[in-house]
């Protein structure tokens, strides 16, 4: 069983009314139609489940589908000044303790109107309301901590491999890394791998960064040249994206083109 409760908050209403009436003011959550129908927050398997219960007739009666629609139809929550408080607490088989609450939660986290927490309702302008959860904000800020561990870990193993330190910095920076000195490439992606630690782990990690690293290259020097994010060989596109030049070269049938491509690179920079 875990217990499992969240908040329905909402924006403070525009202008300069008194504070009581503002904490008397009620806004709702209104049902919103997607392609002609009402806003669902469930599956139709979930919703056979769950609202069951909760009509006057079953999935096997032919009105199953008007009775539904009615439902989401009229689905509303009044949120007053104070929030409003949704039981999602779940049973040890992960069914839901307050099959109406769960409904309603599911709703909202597909409602246009609502946000997932306060920052993101500030900041978009068609959001009114927000998801208050502290379970989501906590595993939240776990995530973003096993990232920066991740990003920590991954640098010191930079620190043991210059070729790769130079790699990913040419990914990473906007710099060419033939320019700078091992110590100015370290003192950049320390830096980097705090600000953005999530692409930091994401280049550093991926299989294929010495071949990206030398496409990058080819591209300083002219070999490669770039249209949007096509990489171009002379009249030739290899790719619509670097990682898709990458398939493309990788591939046994283009293995000469990827020698000639290496050869003319290092011609270029002796």
């Amino acid at each position: 069983m875990a217990k499992r409760k969240i908040m329905i908050l909402r924006k403070e209403p525009d202008g300069f009314l008194p504070k009581t009436v503002r904490a008397e003011s009620r806004m709702y959550i209104s049902s919103v139609f997607v392609n002609r129908q009402p806003l669902k927050g469930v599956t139709s398997d979930e919703e056979e489940k769950y609202l069951l219960g909760i009509l006057d007739v079953g999935p096997k009666h032919i009105d199953w589908p008007k009775y539904t629609k009615k439902y989401w139809t009229d689905l509303s929550i009044m949120v007053p000044m104070g929030g409003v408080e949704l039981d999602i607490s779940t049973t040890s088989d992960g069914e839901p303790e307050n099959v109406e609450d769960y409904l309603r939660y599911k709703w909202i986290l597909k409602h246009p109107h609502v946000a997932l927490n306060k920052d993101e309702m500030i900041t978009t302008p068609h959001k009114r309301f927000y998801i208050q959860d502290a379970q989501r904000e906590l595993r939240s800020a776990n995530n973003k901590i096993q990232t920066l561990k991740d990003a920590d870990k991954e640098f010191i193993k930079l620190s043991d491999n210059k070729s790769d330190m130079r790699r990913v910095f040419r990914l990473m920076g906007t710099q060419n890394p033939d320019r700078l000195t091992d110590m100015e490439i370290e003192n950049y992606l320390y830096k980097i791998k705090g600000d953005v630690p999530d692409k930091f782990v994401r280049i550093c990690t991926d299989k294929h960064l010495k071949m990206k690293s030398e496409l990058e290259e080819m591209l300083s020097v002219e070999i490669l040249r770039k249209i949007g994010n096509q990489i171009i060989y002379q009249d030739e596109i290899l790719g619509d994206t670097l990682q898709d030049t990458v398939i493309f070269l990788n591939d046994k049938k283009n293995s000469g083109k990827l020698t000639t491509l290496r050869a003319k690179l290092k011609d270029a920079v002796i």
